[in-house]
């Protein structure tokens, strides 16, 4: 594959070495270093390509040269991913997409920007994916459902049709939704939670039949 764009990726963890894997072997975007936050600088190299320092990203790279992906996680309910994410868009810069080419999209779904897609995804017709989103592998996401900006779903997520889910949502492994739902904002949904009705902002739901925890998601995730 071409590699005819310049990649910065955002991190040096785990998810930033999976996207590093991902985006040289199956993306025509070319990975040329690395960035993290001044604080979390303790190396000069990852998988031999610089790392930067990204507050001084600006005065090291083009912003009309280069891409830049987020690689970070659901840290503080993805707080943290989208806290940069929205911070250098403001300061102009681009930001990358990767959609596996063993992921199915069809053709009218709308995907955003900083958003990664794994394998074996399948996003059916008239989907809406939002920006800075994770859908690790093998989800599926139902017909006109809309997916809102910086959530988190984990692998073998099932969302039927017609649902939305709210921004900053975190959804655990093997979580079900039923047909026609409205999923609060900030949720946290526990692996194999059944879904079968609307739910709150800022809430924790968890098993089969589903139950609402007394603990709110910004409390579990330690978000002050």
């Amino acid at each position: 594959m071409k590699k005819n764009k310049k990649l910065i990726i955002i991190g040096d963890g785990e998810f930033a070495s999976i996207a590093y894997e991902y985006f040289t072997f199956d993306s025509d975007y070319e990975v040329l270093g690395f960035a993290v936050e001044k604080e979390f600088y303790t190396k000069q190299k990852f998988y031999g390509l610089p790392i930067y320092v990204l507050e001084e990203l600006e005065s090291k790279i083009s912003k009309e040269d280069f891409f830049l992906y987020a690689a970070i996680t659901f840290v503080k309910l993805n707080r943290v991913r989208e806290r940069i994410y929205q911070s250098y868009k403001e300061k102009g810069f681009k930001f990358a997409t990767y959609i596996s080419s063993k992921a199915f999209v069809w053709r009218n779904a709308k995907i955003g920007e900083n958003t990664f897609i794994f394998e074996n995804n399948v996003i059916q017709p008239f989907v809406e994916i939002g920006s800075n989103v994770v859908l690790w592998s093998g989800n599926h996401i139902g017909h006109q459902t809309v997916i809102e900006d910086h959530c988190f779903l984990s692998s073998h997520v099932v969302v039927s049709g017609y649902c939305q889910i709210g921004s900053r949502s975190f959804i655990g492994v093997n979580a079900t939704f039923a047909n026609n739902l409205n999923i609060g904002k900030d949720n946290f949904i526990a692996m194999a939670t059944a879904i079968t009705r609307n739910t709150e902002d800022n809430q924790v739901y968890k098993g089969n039949p589903c139950v609402l925890s007394n603990v709110s998601a910004k409390q579990y995730f330690k978000v002050l």
